[in-house]
């Protein structure tokens, strides 16, 4: 698959295709989102947002889920905001979210079946890594977005006069609905 992807990136730079996509790097909008790395976001997001390349800074996690409030997607978002201009976070969760299944357990099992240790595994918990929180989804998507609003809203070193709210998308027609 990788090989198919550089020959047709060849085509692509050499077509001079790439033209269509030139912009800067702050966002038009001067808007983030965050959403779920799920596969039937990559065209739907957009398209039912009405966004376009250089319109937002887009920060994609698995569940749209802020587990830790220094992770990486704060620290993106945050540069995203002190550095680019961004005022405005969306979170956006979506309906049918392969995050709401998950266990750390089922991840687990899925890590040894793919040749991990278990004693990798458990010195890591030995180390005092929380591998178990890490690797947890949610419990319901609604609940997941509104977490993770208030811990922007409330985070440190968030601006006071950024707006930050939460949705779920309908994987199935793209409808937002409000949950913060």
């Amino acid at each position: 698959m990788i090989e198919e992807i550089l020959k047709y990136n060849d085509t692509f730079v050499n077509s001079g295709f790439y033209k269509h996509f030139n912009t800067n790097k702050y966002p038009k909008k001067r808007l983030a989102l965050i959403t779920c790395m799920d596969t039937r976001l990559v065209e739907l997001l957009p398209a039912a947002l009405g966004v376009k390349s250089g319109d937002v800074k887009l920060i994609k996690t698995a569940g749209s889920m802020i587990i830790n409030p220094y992770d990486s997607t704060i620290r993106s978002l945050l540069i995203a905001v002190l550095e680019y201009g961004v005022n405005e976070v969306m979170v956006i969760g979506h309906t049918d979210c392969l995050s709401a299944t998950i266990s750390s357990e089922t991840i687990i099992t899925h890590l040894v079946q793919r040749g991990i240790e278990r004693d990798t595994i458990q010195k890591l918990k030995e180390d005092g890594f929380d591998l178990d929180s890490w690797l947890q989804g949610m419990d319901n998507v609604k609940t997941a977005v509104k977490q993770s609003v208030t811990l922007l809203k409330t985070h440190p070193l968030m601006p006071s006069n950024v707006i930050i709210r939460g949705f779920i998308m309908d994987i199935s027609c793209g409808r937002l609905s409000s949950v913060s």
